[in-house]
């Protein structure tokens, strides 16, 4: 993905990665992932996913050029990374009282008329039974919470291993594929799908606009 990236004409201005950084649970994981990035040479903003060790995590992503949950503010928009884990053996996502908290404070001092969020599980259902099960826990409460800012554009979310782009109540919910290997989409049952790795581009316009493309990483 990072050579077919660099290889191209598109340049972006932020990375952002939206969890499961490493799996194997070590600090040299965490290494290898800032070494691999670190030429991309820009800010990289991350949040935790299940498989993340968020003690190891901080160390690599609370050093700049990364952030860790963080916020931005660029030109029009507001971007911010929200801990969506609950930690331990519990893959399934929940937004705590004091991160939801955090959120709205974070907006509500912000003058940016357009607010995007990044988050690692998905606030919605992905009609998938078992993938499902995982999810955030309190997704709606959260779409609730970002409807009454009313500024919030987007939110972006991994997790889940395959494409999503649909908007819910006037805001835009995107998932992007894994970097790695793909879940099915649809299944009943924890199932791979045989598509590439991907990544996705998105551009955010000073109206409030987005424009996002979809990068599968074939053979081509």
């Amino acid at each position: 993905m990072l050579d077919h990236y660099q290889s191209g004409d598109w340049r972006a201005d932020r990375v952002v990665i939206t969890g499961d950084l490493i799996q194997d649970d070590t600090a040299e994981a965490y290494d290898r992932f800032r070494e691999l990035l670190l030429p991309l040479n820009m800010r990289m903003h991350c949040v935790p996913g299940n498989h993340d060790i968020r003690d190891l995590m901080r160390k690599v992503c609370c050093v700049p050029p990364f952030s860790y949950c963080a916020y931005e503010e660029i030109g029009d928009w507001l971007l911010i990374g929200l801990d969506s884990c609950v930690g331990g053996d519990d893959a399934g996502g929940l937004l705590g009282p004091e991160e939801l908290e955090r959120f709205s404070a974070t907006v509500a001092g912000s003058s940016a008329k357009h607010v995007m969020v990044c988050l690692h599980h998905p606030p919605i259902p992905m009609g998938s039974t078992w993938l499902d099960t995982v999810g955030l826990r309190n997704g709606d409460e959260f779409l609730q919470c970002a409807q009454s800012i009313g500024r919030v554009r987007i939110a972006v979310f991994g997790h889940v291993h395959q494409a999503y782009d649909k908007a819910h109540d006037g805001i835009r919910i995107i998932a992007t594929p894994s970097t790695c290997r793909q879940f099915k989409p649809g299944s009943d049952d924890f199932a791979l799908d045989d598509q590439p790795p991907a990544y996705r581009r998105i551009a955010l316009q000073a109206d409030g606009g987005i424009d996002t493309e979809l990068v599968w990483i074939d053979d081509d």
